[in-house]
């Protein structure tokens, strides 16, 4: 007996809005065991608030956040943005990440992300023939006293679907 093919549903698939899916991700495993908590998304998405304070279970060796709990701070807020920014005409993948770490996350830190408007009109004219296009987002990861601890850079993937891309006719028929 052959079990049916599951289809598991994506956060597009599912239209769910940017506030379900900030109390979501309160309880996601990988954040909550982290002790990550996303404190806002806005409604479009442009703008996310995360916050972390290590305590005896999230804390390293010398009591300071790890350098991967600042990383997971910022994955995947870039691309949610995306997401319902440019809504389901693109394809948004993260795919890069750099840090420079600049000094001990002590006390409760915050990564407060942000996507300008502008930022999706260059994002739209950069892929508005199907081509891909790879943005930078920067971010800084403050302390309590607004200190920068961390900063940093993620790389997303945008490109136009090929059913959403207007069609150019050929350079014979449009000289004629």
């Amino acid at each position: 007996m052959r079990l049916p093919k599951l289809k598991i549903p994506t956060y597009a698939s599912m239209r769910i809005g940017p506030k379900f899916l900030q109390r979501f991700m309160r309880i996601w495993p990988p954040y909550l065991g982290a002790g990550i908590k996303p404190e806002y998304i806005a409604q479009d998405a442009s703008r996310s608030i995360v916050t972390h304070k290590p305590n005896i279970l999230t804390r390293n060796l010398v009591g300071t956040a790890f350098g991967g709990t600042m990383l997971s701070m910022t994955d995947p807020f870039f691309m949610f943005a995306g997401v319902y920014g440019l809504g389901k005409e693109y394809l948004v993948w993260d795919v890069g990440v750099e840090a420079k770490f600049v000094k001990p996350g002590r006390g409760k830190i915050t990564a407060d992300m942000q996507v300008a408007d502008e930022t999706w009109d260059l994002i739209k004219s950069k892929t508005a023939n199907g081509e891909k296009y790879l943005h930078w987002f920067d971010v800084e990861i403050t302390d309590e006293q607004g200190d920068v601890v961390a900063i940093i850079r993620r790389q997303v993937y945008f490109r136009r679907k090929p059913q959403f891309v207007k069609q150019r006719a050929p350079e014979s028929e449009a000289h004629k």
